[in-house]
């Protein structure tokens, strides 16, 4: 055979290529150093990681149903529950490590799983509280204690300030669909404790490191991360429930590559997947067949008794109800 025609023979067929949309930060650097090299040793294709936030990633697959490039999607529970009610996702093949997920983790119908867990309830400086003889909260209406006034921030309504609002509803007996008495407190009680509406996690994290609001609503992985740097921190699990948080992951409905955006999940729901993104992401195994090393298991929700403590949330409601109650919030309780 010639040179020349040998020239015109390919020797391998094209890598196949799958564009997974996802978050930045500690999250994507993860996926890129260690999480996507091990699936494409093991499939021959080849991952592009699209970073961008749940909402974002939301927008462009609403924009681009029915000619969609991403094949797999990875966001927040909240905006996930409004992918599946869109049809933006595709059923998860019920196989391998999806069999293994904890119940709460497997999300309706089954067109998605959260792949990694973390809890929002209260974080504290324990030096501040120290220092005024105050007890560490216990409770989600510990934050209308007249004692902390000047002295507790929170996010505002897009963030941390609907899941305060929430469970302060549900504290207070009401819950997502009777939330007038988580109005009520959040107005009378909780606002004039407020420092800052603060929903910069770098802000927060200065406020609570600092003392200056030694009280907040907050994420477990965000009160590690302050702890991490050598803060006087705390998380506190209170004693109503901790609000279940999932960043999860779903195939998206008419993507490319439909075979292998299915074994992507499957891989990030790996026990190898699921260590690495606690020991580096800071979140919970949603695998219940994870075993965690006692100092990476400290760090994150781990275990059933930690697992039983989450508390999951309406997200349908609260999505119908966003807009209404964003304008009543800034109306009656961040004014």
């Amino acid at each position: 055979m010639s040179l020349i025609l040998a020239s015109f023979i390919p020797t391998a067929r094209a890598a196949e290529t799958i564009y997974v949309g996802g978050f930045g930060g500690s999250i994507q650097k993860v996926f890129e150093e260690k999480i996507i090299p091990a699936f494409e040793a093991k499939t021959g294709a080849k991952v592009v990681y699209v970073p961008g936030n749940s909402t974002d990633t939301l927008a462009k697959l609403a924009a681009q149903k029915g000619r969609q490039d991403i094949s797999v999607a990875l966001m927040d529970d909240g905006p996930m529950y409004v992918a599946i009610e869109q049809g933006l996702c595709a059923p998860l093949e019920d196989a391998g490590p999806v069999k293994e997920l904890y119940p709460l983790a497997k999300m309706p119908g089954g067109k998605a799983a959260g792949f990694g867990l973390y809890a929002t309830g209260l974080g504290y400086n324990t030096q501040v509280f120290a220092r005024n003889g105050w007890k560490a909260p216990t409770s989600w209406l510990d934050l209308t204690d007249p004692k902390y006034k000047g002295k507790i921030s929170i996010g505002s309504i897009p963030s941390y300030g609907m899941i305060a609002l929430v469970m302060m509803a549900r504290a207070t007996g009401g819950d997502e669909d009777r939330i007038e008495s988580g109005f009520k407190v959040m107005a009378e009680k909780v606002a004039p404790n407020v420092l800052a509406w603060e929903s910069s996690p770098a802000n927060m994290a200065k406020l609570l490191q600092t003392g200056e609001a030694p009280l907040v609503v907050w994420g477990n992985t965000r009160v590690q991360n302050v702890s991490d740097q050598g803060a006087p921190v705390a998380f506190v699990y209170p004693k109503e429930g901790a609000l279940l948080g999932m960043v999860t992951a779903c195939t998206v409905s008419g993507a490319p590559q439909p075979k292998l955006g299915q074994q992507f999940i499957q891989e990030i729901l790996s026990p190898e997947a699921q260590t690495l993104l606690a020991k580096v992401g800071g979140f919970g195994p949603a695998n219940r067949n994870v075993q965690l090393e006692p100092d990476a298991a400290k760090k994150v929700v781990y275990g059933p008794e930690q697992i039983k403590a989450l508390v999951p949330v309406n997200w349908t409601t609260i999505n119908l109800k966003r807009a209404e109650w964003t304008k009543r919030w800034n109306r009656e309780v961040e004014r």
